[in-house]
């Protein structure tokens, strides 16, 4: 927590600073502090974010990962945490690129966004409420983020493992969704995998937008929902991921 949340619980600077000097508190950045204890992790963050004024959730491919919807584990030792919010976040939360990178994404897309597309997880002995976007919801933010064709390819292995989705919450989801690019490709993903909660998905009166949207270069054009997909995917070919 930062001093302007330890005074306003009692601790003023002077106090701040003999626990500091005795070992009750340590800094894990500038003007950010914790009690000494169990390993620090990227949990501590997203909560303190939260508690400190900033709301933001963990969305998107860390919520479906986290989740258990992951079909690899991602390389490296650096652990990437996708978080979701309103606005800006302080500057010390990009202070542990070497153990913990967080990444923003600060667009909002939904108006509003539906109470049943989020649920809080306890984390530790503590029982912690960390902010997550349910499945519905975080594929929903990773379409959002689609860019290239490799990133077709990573959704799809997502929707591949999406068998258990709710359809009235799904439907909340895409009336309430601003983003055409996102909703028409989870309609396409969803036609793809053709899990049996699509078949009860009601998608009368969700709003596609007009016109073409071009998403991949050189890709292949689907003219049920007038968007170019990666190729390989549209005639049925796999590709691995890498």
């Amino acid at each position: 927590m930062n001093r302007a949340w330890l005074k306003a619980r009692g601790f003023n600077r002077p106090r701040v600073d003999y626990a500091l000097r005795a070992g009750k508190l340590t800094a894990v950045a500038h003007g950010i502090y914790r009690r000494p204890g169990p390993a620090f992790k990227w949990e501590h963050v997203v909560y303190s974010l939260n508690q400190m004024g900033w709301p933001v959730r963990v969305g998107g491919r860390s919520a479906l990962e986290l989740q258990g919807m992951a079909h690899y584990l991602p390389l490296g030792d650096t652990q990437r945490i996708d978080l979701y919010g309103g606005g800006k976040v302080p500057p010390w939360v990009r202070s542990f690129q070497a153990s913990i990178q967080f990444t923003l994404h600060t667009v909002q897309f939904f108006d509003p966004l539906p109470g049943a597309a989020m649920h809080h997880r306890p984390f530790r002995a503590w029982d912690w409420p960390i902010p997550f976007s349910l499945p519905e919801l975080a594929l929903l933010e990773l379409l959002a983020g689609v860019r290239h064709g490799v990133d077709f390819y990573m959704a799809d292995k997502f929707f591949e493992s999406a068998v258990n989705l709710r359809p009235g919450v799904l439907r909340d989801q895409l009336l309430a969704c601003t983003q055409v690019k996102a909703k028409r490709l989870f309609l396409w993903f969803s036609d793809r995998r053709r899990h049996a909660w699509r078949q009860a998905l009601d998608t009368q009166g969700v709003d596609l937008g007009r016109g073409k949207r071009l998403l991949v270069k050189g890709g292949a054009y689907d003219a049920a929902y007038l968007i170019t997909v990666a190729r390989k995917m549209a005639v049925g070919e796999e590709q691995p991921l890498y």
